[in-house]
C-alpha cells in the first residue's frame, strides 16, 4: 500500500478512501457528501480549505470530477469519547522500540468506538511520536506487554518477527481449578472467525491453533496458569482455556457471551500478556520484556 499523502495529525492516520468502480457521482465531493451524510456540512469546510487530497497529495475542490478506482484522503473529526480509566506504563523506549505495560479495557488501536481511546493513539500524543506503530496487537480486553516501533524504516523488521512466528510469548491467566484435569497439555484446535461474528470457533478440520496450557498454583479453588501459544489465532487462549472446562475468569465471550456495558471495569478478563522474547532483527541481541502487572480475584 502506497504511502499516505497527509501525516498523522495528533495521533491519527488519515482516512483513506478508495472510490467505487461504477458511479453516477459528477465531483468526488458528491461522492463524500452521499458516503458521510452526517458530515455534509464538515466535509463542505474540509474541501474548501484544501483538507481533501487525492493519493498524489492534490487539493480537491468542489469541482474535482468523480475518478473510478481513484482515492481520497482526509482526517474525520474524532469522536468524542469517555476516558478510559487506566493509564499505560512504559517498560521500554529506545530509538526502534517502544514496549508498554498496557492496561485492560484499552484497545491496542483505534477500532470501532474506540478510536481517540487507544493505546496507539494516546502514545502518538503524549509521548509525540507520529510514527509509532503496533508490532503486534493484543485485544482490548487483555493486558501486559505491548510493542510498538518508533520509526518506520526499522516498522517491517519487527513486524515480521510477529507473522513468522519468532516471538516466544508468554500469557498468564486465572481459571477455576479442575482437579480432574490432566496438565501440563498441549491444545490443538482448527479456529475460524468470520467477519460480523463476534465469537471464534473451534470447528472440525486441520488443527490451525496451537496452546500449551500449565498449572502454576491453585489457591481457594482457583488456578493460575501459564499459557505458551505456539500460532496466534483470533480468541485462542480463551477458546482453548473454555474448551477444557475452565474459562478465563472475566471471560464474557467464552463459553457463552453476555453482553457487558462498555463503561462497566469491574470485571476484567483475568489474561495477562506476561512477557515477550525474540533475537533482535537489527542486532541479533536477545531482548525479553515482561510485564509488571499482576491478576487477581
Amino acid at each position: 500500500m502506497p504511502a499516505a499523502p497527509l501525516p498523522v495529525r495528533d495521533g491519527l492516520n488519515p482516512t483513506r478512501l478508495r472510490l467505487p468502480n461504477t458511479g453516477s457521482w459528477p465531483t468526488a465531493l458528491d461522492f463524500l457528501l452521499e458516503r458521510f451524510p452526517s458530515d455534509v456540512t464538515r466535509l463542505r469546510e474540509k474541501v474548501a480549505t484544501g483538507e481533501v487530497v487525492d493519493e498524489h497529495g492534490t487539493p480537491v475542490t468542489a469541482t474535482t470530477p468523480y475518478r473510478p478506482n481513484g482515492f481520497l484522503y482526509l482526517y474525520r473529526d474524532p469522536p468524542v469519547e469517555p476516558r478510559v480509566p487506566f493509564e499505560i506504563d512504559v517498560l521500554h523506549r529506545d530509538e526502534d522500540l517502544l514496549v508498554v505495560d498496557k492496561p485492560h479495557f484499552l484497545a491496542s488501536t483505534p477500532r470501532g468506538a474506540y478510536v481517540v481511546e487507544s493505546a496507539l493513539v494516546r502514545l502518538r500524543r503524549d509521548l509525540d511520536l507520529p510514527e509509532l506503530t503496533p508490532a503486534h496487537r493484543l485485544d482490548r480486553i487483555t493486558a501486559g506487554v505491548l510493542v510498538f516501533t518508533v520509526r518506520q524504516p526499522v516498522r517491517r523488521a519487527y513486524q515480521s518477527l510477529f507473522d513468522e512466528r519468532r516471538v516466544t510469548k508468554e500469557y498468564e491467566a486465572l481459571a477455576q481449578h479442575d482437579p480432574a484435569l490432566a496438565l501440563p497439555r498441549t491444545v490443538r484446535s482448527r479456529i475460524i472467525k468470520e467477519r460480523g461474528v463476534l465469537q471464534a470457533r473451534e470447528v472440525p478440520g486441520t488443527p490451525n491453533a496451537e496452546s500449551r496450557i500449565e498449572l502454576l498454583d491453585v489457591s481457594d479453588g482457583i488456578g493460575r496458569y501459564r499459557l505458551l501459544p505456539r500460532t496466534g489465532k483470533t480468541h485462542q487462549l480463551r477458546l482453548h482455556m473454555s474448551s477444557l472446562g475452565i474459562p478465563i475468569l472475566g471471560d464474557n465471550f467464552y463459553p457463552r457471551f453476555y453482553d457487558v456495558a462498555p463503561d462497566d471495569y469491574s470485571t476484567p478478563l483475568q489474561l495477562l500478556a506476561r512477557s515477550i522474547e525474540f533475537d533482535d532483527p537489527l542486532t541479533g541481541v536477545r531482548r525479553r520484556f515482561e510485564s509488571r502487572r499482576t491478576l487477581a480475584i
